[in-house]
């Protein structure tokens, strides 16, 4: 049996049960129990969540909370929570620390896409039009830099239909939603076995 760690938000808490499904009896999908939330989160628990552990596959993801505007202890805020040169930084830190402590496959994924109108009219703080496009196109690139592969979410999602996706509160998806994009994670990882 393979080893394999999810590590992201609740986008990945949501659609892991279908990864675990997918791969049953290849391999063992574990994932934090935690939201895993921002890349600076990650990075603070990259120790237990994946450089102690052996993996043969690391499927990671962050962005979507880095993107909101709002404070580490969930308050709003004028800004990002983390504007994108830190998540830049952030994002260089977690892949060189897993390319030098491991030597597990790592593949990265981008962040799945917000219907940014909704959301801001739904929720207490906001996102702007672009940032998660932007903060992917930042993350593709040091995934290129690193020679780490690509599991395009954003692309999967746009190209099945964001909205018919997504559920009413614009960054979650419905039950089908999430299954699908664990057959899509569940897909991608097995190339990597």
């Amino acid at each position: 049996m393979k080893n394999i760690i999810l590590i992201g938000d609740s986008i990945r808490i949501r659609y892991q049960p279908y990864v675990a499904e997918a791969l049953a009896g290849v391999a063992d999908v574990w994932g934090p129990e935690d939201n895993c939330k921002a890349s600076c989160i990650v990075l603070r628990h990259l120790e237990p969540w994946v450089l102690s552990r052996l993996a043969d596959v690391v499927h990671i993801n962050c962005g979507l909370h880095d993107t909101v505007f709002k404070t580490e202890d969930q308050q709003p805020s004028d800004r990002p929570w983390v504007n994108l040169e830190q998540y830049k930084q952030n994002v260089r830190a977690i892949l060189t620390a897993i390319r030098q402590r491991t030597d597990t496959t790592v593949i990265w994924a981008t962040t799945t896409p917000v219907n940014v109108a909704l959301f801001n009219q739904t929720k207490p703080v906001r996102r702007v039009e672009g940032d998660i496009e932007a903060y992917n196109a930042v993350a593709t690139a040091l995934a290129a830099e690193f020679d780490v592969p690509v599991n395009d979410l954003y692309d999967f999602v746009m190209h099945h239909g964001r909205d018919r996706m997504l559920c009413p509160d614009a960054v979650h998806f419905t039950d089908e939603g999430s299954r699908l994009l664990g057959r899509c994670v569940a897909e991608v990882i097995h190339q990597y076995l």
